[in-house]
């Protein structure tokens, strides 16, 4: 693995919580994801289903987790199937997992050969009232099954059709919601990684280099510390930086440029999320630090707001009065304008058209429930940003927070955002 061997504490702990949520006398089914074919006889690399991983740290291929909390055998309460060693898969990619050290990863203590499966699991079905499944979104709207998790879950439903079937999403979300404090430690990890790689393009950017030689500079010390990108890295300078997901990476840097960098390390499958806009040339222009300032205040007074309680509606509001008053501070509307404009089509929507937070965790957009209060063990970005295509001027600044019962913690903290440190370390 590329990564230290994570405590069997964790997904003990998370199997715990999911199973007390259960109805009485059910069943629930966790796959993993499939490998994909990205051409030929070439496959994309694996990254394993976030449920199935929360809950159990197996990160390989044709895992599957089962809970029966109601079962009556003890060695049957929670079991692990994983794919038999094959001496030619050996040959050819190298060992599988073996049982015992899927026990010591999951702490799941009975771990059997996924050619078990019906062995073990037929006379256990009949013994149930019904099944947890983690399907995808629109799996009853889907003409075909998106994932394995999908799949089994209609070969389920056809076999079975006298059990009920209950979404495991709900309990997921509930539990995913609210970090496990091993997930905030993961998460200080990849920030870690995600720091290092900031650090190093400040020291390495330069007029007339392309965006991707920045994206490869943050691979490779993302790589190098046994870390994958979250998520595809956004590089985008001038007036690429208005394009709110633009991933294309191509553009030639020019010496007057800013680039935004939207990027995070994602360490042992846990993610981290971070924006910098930083100057081409290493100084900011006057108009550039103006409108910088305006986001940084921006991005600080929300941060002050994330405290338990508050809903994400509601920091999307505050988000927005912050951004109407600094629009008018930087003299792009006027407060005739802003009192005249139309309240259903906002005139800040042209400059600011996202929201200014998320969950996150072990995806980079976490299940959450975008209704409900902010509570202390969430981990949410926060990431204001002014687009002014006029002028070929994109910002955004993001920090992760970690939501507590007092002040929240900006776990990005150490990751230079001040304009003059940035300046300072691009010298």
């Amino acid at each position: 693995m590329r990564y230290q061997p994570i405590s069997s504490q964790l997904f003990t702990d998370r199997r715990n919580s999911f199973a007390r949520r259960m109805k009485r006398n059910t069943m629930a089914i966790f796959y993993s994801n499939e490998v994909m074919v990205k051409t030929a006889d070439q496959m994309h690399s694996f990254r394993q289903n976030s449920s199935l991983f929360a809950l159990s740290g197996l990160d390989q291929p044709g895992s599957i987790l089962v809970l029966f909390p109601d079962a009556k055998q003890a060695n049957r309460k929670e079991m692990a199937f994983i794919l038999p060693q094959d001496p030619e898969h050996t040959i050819w990619n190298g060992d599988r997992m073996t049982p015992t050290l899927a026990s010591d990863i999951s702490g799941i203590r009975s771990v059997y050969a996924s050619d078990q499966w019906d062995k073990i699991i037929t006379p256990l079905v009949k013994m149930v009232k019904g099944i947890y499944t983690n399907t995808s979104d629109k799996v009853e709207t889907q003409e075909r099954s998106l994932c394995l998790n999908d799949h089994m879950h209609h070969l389920l439903r056809k076999g079975y059709p006298s059990l009920s079937f209950f979404d495991a999403k709900p309990i997921l979300q509930d539990l995913r919601m609210i970090k496990h404090p091993l997930e905030i430690d993961l998460i200080r990890k990849a920030i870690e990684i995600t720091s290092a790689a900031f650090d190093n393009v400040l020291r390495t950017i330069k007029p007339g280099q392309k965006e991707f030689e920045v994206e490869a500079e943050l691979t490779y010390i993302i790589t190098k510390h046994g870390g994958q990108h979250a998520f595809e890295p956004i590089v985008a300078s001038g007036s690429s930086a208005c394009i709110l997901h633009y991933i294309r990476n191509d553009r030639p840097m020019g010496e007057n440029d800013l680039v935004l960098i939207d990027f995070g390390a994602a360490y042992a499958n846990m993610s981290s999320d971070m924006t910098r806009t930083i100057p081409v040339s290493g100084v900011f222009t006057k108009r550039q630090r103006q409108i910088y300032k305006s986001v940084q205040i921006i991005l600080e007074e929300i941060t002050s707001l994330m405290r338990p309680g508050i809903t994400p509606k509601q920091l999307n509001e505050a988000t927005g009065e912050l951004i109407d008053r600094e629009l008018i501070n930087l003299k792009i509307i006027t407060t005739r304008e802003l009192n005249r404009q139309d309240p259903a089509s906002p005139l800040r929507r042209k400059y600011f058209m996202h929201g200014v937070s998320h969950h996150m965790g072990y995806d980079v957009h976490d299940p959450s429930d975008r209704l409900a209060p902010l509570k202390s063990g969430m981990v949410l970005t926060c990431e204001p940003g002014l687009y002014i295509p006029e002028e070929n001027i994109g910002i955004r600044l993001e920090n992760d927070i970690l939501i507590t019962r007092g002040k929240p913690i900006n776990l990005m903290a150490d990751v230079p955002i001040d304009p003059d440190e940035i300046e300072a370390m691009m010298k």
